[in-house]
């Protein structure tokens, strides 16, 4: 099954575009995230100038977006690079001065030759009493016929005009193709939608100006075409729930094991225990249980927010798995956590007599084959370990459970080559970072999903304020005084957008400051820092060998400490809800009061004051993280960027929340009528997932 032969016009790379040579092809792929024609197509116009108002020159107001007819008059050259160049123009009630800093005197003259009825566009600005406009973007020979009333602005990005953009996006809708309708018709109708082409075009031009009233500047894209934004997202929506859908069906398709031990290891572990399992945890532990007993495979998401108790339901599930004879592996995303990992666990596995081993990419030599045989031979009932685990030469004896931490981090791909290491395997997927509803379904869809909602007995909330940075010196006399009781504090460095290097500037400029005060009793870890120097630093710190650790956001996940009672987040205002929600949770993880102090710096716009004061009001990771979804988007919560889990194009969750259900029942009945896409309105979606390439959904298809 290859791609549709319809759809191959947009496949092709942008350079076949007008006005697109190979430099501009580049920063076109930066801009919009691909090569291809497609990518130019979704990326979507955000706002319209009007740039009908053509009022007289003598009645043009300060400060609006004006189109003038006017003559040209005398040009006023600069000898001195940095004063501009001006051009006087006019009409019948006034003069009109047009100015260009760092413009050519040729280009100039062959754009506006004196004496020439000419047309100008742009904003007016008045400066000591007289009207101008800097840099006009629009200035042409008078015909108003040929002038676009509305015309779309697109997001840019540095080496990039409007201009350039427009002129490709022009060009990339010679492309589309007339395509076989893949929504159910009756749906279709009831939204009065029109078809996907129709839509896409209507997107990328202006809407009918006797539709839109005047505006002084600019009229946000999105308000205009909701209809055709809505009929796109529903098609991107559909693709990807079709996805997970022939995924789901081939998971549960695919011949599991019964896993029905006898209890006896886990009523050891339970025994073991210090404390009472919350109702959440059992409601868990419930439907692992009957997964693992049915014949299918099992694909569950454990999601708890932070300290509610993942690592307890996983290892009695593990148990569930080695009481029948069978291995299981624990994957965890770094090996800080791996060993974390292995050391909580220690104790519950030890009481239950079961033999686990740790393997990372540390491991070399003659130690990483003693570790491989035991796998090997079933002697290592579990295996704990990061992305070595899926080296070819793992080998285990019968990988009956695979545990996968901080889901986010991984894969589906690596998901599917981790349980390819057993013979039916079950697969428990855990994250501690709260998703919420809309997200799970999008992200997760592919997963039957328990949720961990309670938090243990006798945890303390954290005490978080809002402190401004100039308060910093109260922050660190407060410090001395709590590091004389024997509390210990995390300092998280400001974070600084897309770059390492300045993350690592900001911290160890604030390690110094803190050494001259504290000596050698503070730490610093950074992403920069091999995994081996990482460790030894934070086994310092849990250890109480140091009382202040610095650090770049790489404590975000799953360290715990449980004496550290005092977490420093520097410039909060700069991180997401879910993220600052992460950091806060390394703390209050003892029986003793704990505290968060968010510094922030300046006057904080609306957006990052809603965010501090939610931070504030609530210790609910899945309130904050449908907050954070409302504030930020999708992407940024699961850290999709980097992960590649769900980037949606043309779909908004928070606007779209209701077709993602539609799409989800469609995609249901979709697969329940015709598994394997075969019936007559399946061509028609076959291309509708090559359309949004949904690769592994094609893959699966294809191998049936």
């Amino acid at each position: 099954m290859s791609r549709p032969f319809d759809l191959d016009p947009l496949f092709r790379a942008v350079s076949v575009l007008p006005g697109i040579g190979p430099k501009n092809a580049k920063l076109l792929e930066k801009l919009t995230g691909g090569p291809k024609v497609l990518d130019l197509l979704w990326h979507l116009p955000v706002d319209f100038i009007d740039r009908r108002f053509s009022p007289k020159v003598a009645d043009a107001p300060d400060g609006r977006i004006a189109t003038i007819s006017v003559t040209v008059g005398k040009h006023f050259p600069n000898a001195r690079k940095s004063q501009p160049y001006k051009v006087w123009c006019h009409d019948e009630t006034g003069t009109l001065n047009l100015v260009f800093f760092h413009a050519h005197k040729d280009w100039i003259e062959k754009q506006l030759p004196e004496g020439k009825e000419m047309i100008v566009s742009g904003k007016v600005e008045h400066y000591a009493g007289h009207p101008q406009i800097t840099h006009p973007d629009i200035v042409k020979p008078e015909d108003r016929e040929s002038l676009e009333a509305l015309e779309p602005i697109y997001p840019l990005t540095a080496g990039l005009t409007n201009k350039t953009v427009r002129k490709a996006a022009q060009g990339a809708l010679g492309f589309i193709p007339k395509l076989t309708e893949w929504q159910d018709a009756a749906f279709k109708k009831k939204n009065g939608w029109a078809d996907w082409d129709t839509c896409l075009k209507q997107l990328h031009f202006s809407p009918p100006p006797e539709n839109i009233p005047p505006s002084t500047t600019s009229i946000t894209g999105g308000l205009l075409n909701e209809e055709a934004r809505a009929r796109l997202a529903y098609d991107e929506l559909l693709a990807n729930q079709l996805t997970l859908a022939l995924v789901r069906n081939r998971q549960k398709r695919q011949s599991g094991r019964i896993f029905k031990g006898d209890g006896r290891l886990r009523t050891r572990l339970r025994a073991a225990l210090p404390f009472a399992l919350t109702g959440a945890q059992e409601r868990a532990l419930k439907e692992i249980s009957a997964d693992m007993e049915a014949p299918a495979r099992m694909l569950r998401l454990l999601q708890g927010d932070v300290g509610s108790g993942k690592t307890v339901v996983a290892a009695l599930a593990m148990l569930s798995a080695i009481e029948t004879g069978a291995q299981a592996a624990l994957l965890a995303p770094t090996e800080i956590l791996a060993r974390q990992h292995a050391e909580s666990l220690k104790p519950w596995l030890d009481a239950a007599g079961i033999s686990a081993v740790i393997l990372t990419g540390r491991d070399k030599g003659k130690n990483r084959d003693a570790l491989l045989q035991k796998i090997a031979s079933g002697a290592a009932q579990i295996t704990i370990g990061t992305h070595a685990i899926f080296q070819e030469d793992v080998i285990f004896a019968d990988l009956g459970l695979a545990v996968i931490d901080e889901q986010h981090r991984f894969g589906v791909h690596q998901r599917l080559m981790l349980s390819a290491k057993g013979r039916g395997t079950d697969v428990l997927v855990m994250t501690a970072t709260p998703i919420p509803r809309t997200l799970t379904l999008t992200a997760y869809g592919d997963m039957d999903i328990s949720r961990l909602d309670e938090k243990p007995p006798g945890r303390k909330p954290v005490d978080t304020r809002l402190i401004p940075l100039e308060k910093i010196e109260n922050i660190v006399d407060g410090l001395k005084r709590q590091i004389k009781t024997g509390a210990r504090a995390y300092w998280v460095c400001p974070l600084v957008e897309e770059s390492e290097i300045l993350d690592l500037a900001a911290a160890t400029e604030r390690y110094d400051v803190l050494h001259s005060i504290f000596g050698e009793r503070v730490g610093l870890v950074h992403g920069r820092l091999k995994a081996a120097e990482k460790d030894e630093i934070m086994t310092k710190f849990s250890r109480g060998d140091l009382d202040i650790l610095v650090a770049t956001t790489v404590i975000e996940v799953g360290v715990n400490v449980p004496e550290a009672t005092i977490m420093v987040i520097e410039h909060a205002e700069r991180y997401g809800l879910s993220q600052l929600h992460q950091l806060r949770g390394r703390v209050g993880r003892g029986g003793d009061k704990s505290y968060c102090f968010l510094l922030y710096a300046g006057a904080l716009g609306a957006t990052a004051k809603e965010r501090l004061s939610i931070m504030r009001e609530t210790e609910d990771g899945f309130i904050i993280a449908e907050k954070d979804l409302a504030l930020r988007g999708a992407g940024d919560i699961l850290g999709i960027k980097q992960s590649g889990i769900i980037d949606f194009k043309l779909a908004d969750l928070n606007a779209h929340a209701e077709l993602l259900a539609a799409a989800r029942d469609d995609a249901r009945l979709i697969i329940d009528k015709d598994p394997e896409l075969k019936g007559p309105r399946s061509t028609a979606l076959r291309t509708l997932l090559y359309l949004f390439e949904r690769d592994q959904a094609i893959q699966y298809l294809r191998s049936g």
